[in-house]
């Protein structure tokens, strides 16, 4: 049986879609009634990171997981001791890429690479997916769009090799599902390297008007991330915000083309399939 975690994100839900019929499927979550997308034959249960019960019983004849969880707490230690407990065989982890730069050492990547280290020793087969920055996270300017026609972005020349979450959760599919991947370490991007004001730009093509790119500064930035996170985790993402203006998140990499046996989708791909959420239709 399969486990899947985090199925209300951005890339969980599209493993849930993903999955192919055939392997039993349970999928945990918080709150069960937020799942959508789910097979017939998926089982979905209530389980919480930092309730063991729940996860004792979420993890019941379970051999593979799916495993997402937030960098900035303690859930990966709790879960993987649950899971080598229910003789849980297969572990595969949604990390990110930055934990395979040395010089990245803010606060978030220092926590997935404790994380990826408890996961290594866990005794457990594993698999790392070390995705860059999603292209999704762009639909946090929707709003000042689909309002006022502007995007409000740091460093805007900065550029990222960022990558669709349908590509990840598909290469996520063939690692919960196929032969080949256990100890393996995949890092996943798009197939270019593209700024916030070069998808401002192709945003507004797409939505024929134009639209305009507004660039926040440092002191802009951290009281806007301040509304929605706490103080570290802000400072976390100033860091990282900083090592990819010095180009520290350009290269781009051929990883999912290989796995998935066809190009990586562009962030046009993307945009040009979401874009209803930037339209307000």
């Amino acid at each position: 049986m399969i486990l899947i975690t985090g199925a209300t994100g951005a890339i969980g839900r599209e493993v849930v879609r993903g999955i192919p019929d055939g392997p039993a499927v349970r999928i945990m979550a918080r709150r069960p009634e937020r799942v959508t997308g789910a097979g017939a034959a998926a089982e979905t249960v209530p389980g919480d990171f930092t309730d063991p019960a729940s996860l004792a019983a979420a993890l019941r004849g379970v051999s593979t997981v799916f495993l997402v969880t937030l960098p900035d707490g303690e859930d990966d230690a709790g879960f993987l001791r649950a899971a080598r407990s229910a003789g849980v065989g297969h572990v595969v982890k949604l990390s990110a890429a930055a934990v395979g730069d040395s010089r990245a050492q803010d606060l978030i990547t220092r926590r997935q690479r404790r994380n990826e280290e408890l996961l290594r020793a866990s005794g457990m087969r594993w698999t790392l997916l070390r995705p860059r920055s999603f292209m999704s996270n762009t639909l946090s300017w929707a709003g000042s769009i689909r309002s006022q026609g502007v995007v409000r972005a740091l460093y805007g020349e900065s550029v990222n090799a960022c990558v669709d979450p349908r590509d990840v959760a598909e290469v996520a599919v063939r690692a919960l599902t196929g032969d080949g991947h256990e100890g393996r370490t995949y890092t996943l991007t798009g197939p270019e390297a593209i700024s916030a004001a070069e998808q401002t730009k192709l945003l507004g093509e797409l939505l024929g008007r134009p639209l305009l790119f507004e660039e926040l500064g440092p002191g802009r930035a951290r009281a806007a991330l301040g509304a929605r996170y706490p103080a570290d985790i802000v400072e976390a993402l100033l860091e990282s915000a900083e090592r990819g203006r010095a180009g520290s998140k350009t290269a781009v990499g051929g990883t999912v083309a290989a796995l998935l046996g066809r190009p990586a989708r562009t962030f046009g791909t993307w945009a040009g399939d979401h874009l209803d959420a930037f339209a307000g239709r």
